[in-house]
């Protein structure tokens, strides 16, 4: 089933805090504050135009995938950008939100009758629809997360992320902190945008082995075949998460990265019900989308799909516009680790001064990190 909030005006900060998985936004509520921004600006961005009375007649678009836009994760984190796009830009917006994988192309085909001047659609699974939609429809711009084509058309724009990059350091962190010489990954689906991180974690343990001549454990991946790797199925069950979690508790972890949208909600909870486990959370700092858990998440592996949407649009706006693929990476900001928040007493000065010299390899090349 598809839900439509149309016109929807402002996404706060504090609205990504709720404490609850609940309905997306109501269609019509609005708020003065543009939420905060997950990482740096690509370069587009930072020469956004101020608003000027063409923009009312500007209409951006989202389409979201299966986990909605209350997912405290990755479609939340794009509509933050869409809303902003709205209270910087001055531009009209329209989220249709996608039930399950079927309302993908209807709601695109909507959009465009809807007359919008920029569709922005959220991850991977859109790919196709996209595609499709773009070259059937000159003169509508797209923008799609975390997808990357190899000859875009004109109109088509891709934005990724090399969170195998910030993942890499999240293993780091985990391999540094684990009391029990286990730590442990799954993702919703085998697709490239989860795999990235999980593979991008299980090479920051690893690295973090060969350094330290320890011996920690990842559970949940296998590097030579993503398919062996462990996943939920999909992005909503958050009884899977718990299970999942479960498992890896009973084999001996005790930090779990979920790379499974909602579903990782069930894990976080699960880590809450028993001592000394900890989660490390993805897309978007846990603390401030899913505060209830800030408790249990070390941190957060950040992508800045709020500032790269938020730029898209803004090229549309002024004109600017293309189809270049913009990477988030460690060195522009586009990618992070979020802060340790109520962990950080607890990591050591060591640890945090060796996360910053594998940042900087990573970012001149002397580390090499691959999805």
């Amino acid at each position: 089933m598809r839900k439509t909030l149309g016109a929807i005006a402002g996404l706060s900060a504090a609205a990504l805090a709720l404490a609850a998985c609940g309905s997306a936004p109501d269609s019509g509520s609005s708020s003065s504050a543009a939420p905060a921004s997950s990482s740096a600006a690509p370069e587009s961005s930072s020469a956004a135009p101020s608003p000027e009375p063409t923009t009312a007649s500007y209409k951006a678009c989202m389409i979201s995938d299966a986990g909605g836009f209350d997912d405290r994760s990755f479609n939340q984190t794009a509509f933050a950008g869409l809303t902003a796009a709205e209270a910087g830009l001055g531009v009209e917006v329209l989220a249709l939100e996608s039930g399950s994988d079927a309302d993908y192309q209807p709601n695109i085909n909507q959009a465009v009758q809807e007359g919008c001047n920029m569709i922005v659609t959220v991850g991977f699974l859109l790919g196709d629809a996209t595609d499709a939609a773009a070259q059937a429809n000159p003169d509508v711009d797209f923008a799609i997360v975390d997808y990357a084509y190899e000859a875009p058309s004109d109109n088509l724009k891709g934005l990724v992320f090399a969170t195998e990059q910030s993942s890499f350091l999240a293993g780091y962190l985990a391999a540094g902190m684990t009391t029990t010489g286990t730590v442990g990954t799954y993702g919703g689906i085998p697709i490239p945008s989860v795999t990235a991180f999980m593979s991008g974690f299980y090479q920051g343990v690893t690295y973090y082995n060969e350094q330290k001549g320890t011996d920690v454990e990842v559970l949940g991946w296998d590097p030579t075949d993503v398919e062996k790797g462990t996943y939920a199925g999909g992005f909503d069950d958050q009884n899977k998460g718990k299970q999942i979690a479960k498992n890896f508790i009973q084999q001996g972890a005790d930090i779990i990265f979920p790379v499974a949208g909602p579903v990782g909600l069930g894990s976080a909870a699960e880590a809450q019900a028993v001592d000394g486990v900890s989660i490390i959370w993805v897309d978007t700092d846990g603390c401030i989308s899913a505060e209830q858990y800030c408790d249990v998440f070390l941190t957060s592996v950040m992508k800045g799909l709020d500032v790269a949407v938020e730029a898209s649009i803004a090229s549309g706006v002024d004109g600017t516009f293309n189809s270049e693929l913009y990477v988030g990476t460690l060195e522009n900001g586009g990618t992070k680790l979020a802060p340790f928040n109520q962990f950080d007493g607890d990591v050591p000065a060591e640890l945090k001064a060796e996360l910053e010299t594998a940042a900087a390899g990573i970012i001149d090349g002397s580390i090499t990190v691959t999805p």
